[in-house]
């Protein structure tokens, strides 16, 4: 079976992440694969391990490119793949490409919204949605909320609707590597642009160290992306660039989790985060804002805390508790066993290979 996965662009980040594993676990003598970018293929590429993949770049120009959909139709074409699977909005309009060219099944996938309509209420996208749904045989959203909004909002049949939440491999267990200094490690891992709402987080934090003055804290950064300069230029306005450290992209962004003491995400909108699952199979505990599939992994009082979105104060409130190294321990391994449970990579690649056969 040869499926086209077609995205805006094939770079770092959790949408890309959910389709590589796809990719790498789906059984190597059933499936072939073609990574179809309406802009750009970069480096990322070279962490799929699949032997039969194909990389295609459609270089998109910045706004309306109407060729773009005539270079995509005349790929498909070449490539009479059995099933064309898009990812988010950006990528929707290829349904009818896919369509024209002739390929059998389109799955459309919605992992979360961008920072232009946080909340899905965008008129001219859910208009848009709605003419594109007839020409998509199922759509599967990353949470509870994506799916409610899908049949609610947009008004996709629910038997078209598939639930599939994200999984992740649950790694052995690493040990908390202290800090030599006698720190705090908060940290964060992810692109760094406006939906994901870093100045909230620096300003969380800034408010955590006059809550708690005699600690040693500090935050880590783990990401990179066009919003970083303004949040150096935040941390620098606000005294905390000794206490506050961006690392820029890290190949080894699970690897740094061991450092932390604390997970925490300060998104404005989210799917269902893999870095949430990631920090929870690290064995840490989550405070993160009340978004999008993020209730569905942070269970308030057992395994992390929530606060509610754009609100600094609530979010070092938040995180206040977890300087307690026992509660931080206790609800890191709760959280832990709940991935276990209920969000294994396994579960995930079963559920799509059981849409994608069917």
């Amino acid at each position: 079976m040869h499926i086209a996965h077609i995205l805006y662009r094939f770079d770092i980040g959790g949408l890309e992440n959910v389709v590589a594993q796809l990719i790498d676990h789906l059984p190597n003598d059933r499936f072939d694969h073609a990574i179809i970018s309406l802009t750009e293929v970069t480096d990322f590429k070279h962490r799929i391990r699949h032997p039969r993949v194909t990389f295609h770049a459609l270089h998109k120009k910045p706004g309306k490119d109407p060729a773009v959909w005539f270079r995509l139709w005349r790929l498909l074409r070449r490539l009479q793949p059995d099933l064309v699977h898009t990812c988010n909005l950006a990528a929707m309009e290829a349904v009818l490409p896919a369509r024209l060219a002739g390929v059998g099944r389109v799955i459309h996938a919605e992992h979360g919204r961008d920072s232009y309509d946080p909340c899905g209420t965008n008129r001219k996208y859910l208009l848009l949605r709605r003419l594109l749904a007839p020409f998509v045989d199922g759509f599967v959203p990353v949470s509870a909320e994506l799916q409610a909004w899908l049949t609610d909002r947009v008004g996709v049949p629910p038997g078209k609707v598939h639930l599939i939440m994200n999984g992740v491999t649950l790694p052995e267990p690493i040990p908390r590597q202290p800090s030599a200094k006698g720190e705090t490690i908060i940290g964060t891992v992810g692109r760094m642009w406006s939906i994901k709402d870093h100045p909230n987080l620096v300003h969380a934090f800034f408010r955590l160290c006059q809550l708690a003055p005699e600690r040693k804290l500090r935050l880590m950064i783990v990401g990179d992306g066009p919003e970083r300069p303004a949040v150096q230029g935040l941390i620098d306005r606000l005294g905390l660039a000794g206490r506050v450290h961006i690392t820029g992209w890290r190949a080894d962004a699970r690897e740094q989790m061991t450092h932390f003491d604390l997970f925490v995400l300060s998104s404005l909108a989210e799917g269902t985060p893999l870095t949430i699952l990631e920090a929870m199979a690290a064995g840490l505990p989550v405070v993160a804002t009340r978004v999008g599939g993020v209730p569905d992994l942070v269970v308030a009082g057992q395994t992390g805390a929530l606060a509610p979105p754009g609100d600094s104060d609530a979010l070092a409130r938040a995180m206040l508790p977890y300087l307690d190294p026992q509660l931080a321990a206790c609800h890191g391994a709760a959280g832990r066993a709940r991935v276990a449970e209920r969000f294994s990579l396994t579960a995930m690649v079963a559920a799509y290979r059981l849409l994608f056969e069917g």
